[in-house]
């Protein structure tokens, strides 16, 4: 199966770079300047000239607290241009995995979010992201949304990989422990996206299987239990590790509001699928170690 997966140097990509050589996929990703989400009168051609078996939209515009002051920039990428790629895919019944983000949500809901319920993003990222779920869903009928959260890995920028940084710059670190969700691997997120891949790409349109989906590694946690869990593995290999504290995200504002819970219940995904990645802290653990290692 060729798959064509866009954001070539993002977190998600490098990761399912990794992961398609086992299963026997022919990956082929693309990134700027050959492939620039932001022209988006280039996108069907490319679509077109290459003619994969399946698409894997990973770019993303990811600066959170930049989309504040840079709001067309991620409405054309995150938002505009998903949905002409989503076009393009259908123009040749091309099938779209489109991943999207627990910032669809305002975070106000005392449960885990399931896949019907509202949108209603704080910020402007998380706005986009919804603009892009809603344009692919409109554009392309075999399509698959997504959403995930707190990705982690060892490639790029990362909250671990900036924990571990920070480790070695400071004696004391202050870390919001009133947000919740769940750390997700990106290889994890990975493996899940291939198997989805050829369950999907010959599906009909028809298809009931087609649709949004709730996609984490299981459990949850706060960014403070998530920096803990990362200096726990981190000592474990001698790392000298600074002292933590939990504040409240109001006493580290930021320019971009982020959900108080962004919790996603995965459960569609295991009934539909019977896809189920693993707890976070597994994650977190591989992560450091790739890191260190």
């Amino acid at each position: 199966m060729r798959i064509v997966v866009t954001g070539r140097h993002g977190q998600l990509a490098r990761s399912l770079i990794e992961g398609a050589a086992g299963v026997g996929c022919e990956l082929i990703t693309l990134a700027r300047p050959e492939f620039d989400l932001a022209r988006i009168d280039h996108i069907a051609a490319a679509i077109d000239r290459l003619a994969p078996d399946l698409v894997v939209n990973a770019a993303a515009y990811t600066a959170v607290d930049q989309a504040e002051s840079n709001a067309d920039a991620a409405l054309l990428i995150n938002g505009a241009a998903a949905g002409a790629l989503a076009a393009g895919c259908a123009r040749r019944d091309i099938p779209i995995i489109q991943v999207s983000t627990d910032f669809v949500f305002d975070g106000t809901k005392p449960e885990a979010y399931v896949e019907t319920d509202a949108m209603r993003p704080l910020n402007v990222y998380g706005a986009s992201k919804m603009l892009g779920e809603q344009l692919v869903a409109a554009a392309n009928p075999r399509h698959l949304i997504v959403r995930t959260s707190w990705v982690v890995s060892p490639f790029g920028h990362n909250f671990v990989n900036t924990m571990l940084r920070l480790a070695v710059e400071r004696e004391r670190l202050s870390i919001v422990d009133d947000q919740q969700g769940a750390p997700t691997y990106a290889p994890h997120l990975a493996s899940a996206i291939l198997a989805l891949a050829q369950a999907m790409a010959a599906a009909p349109p028809t298809d009931p299987r087609w649709g949004t989906y709730h996609l984490t590694n299981a459990g949850e946690t706060t960014w403070y239990g998530l920096a803990h869990a990362t200096f726990t593995r981190a000592a474990s290999a001698g790392v000298r590790i600074p002292k933590i504290e939990p504040i409240a995200a109001s006493d580290y504002p930021l320019p971009a509001r982020r959900p108080a819970n962004s919790r996603l219940d995965c459960r569609k995904l295991q009934g539909k699928f019977a896809i189920a990645l693993p707890p976070w802290q597994i994650g977190v653990d591989a992560c450091v170690d790739r890191l260190l290692g």
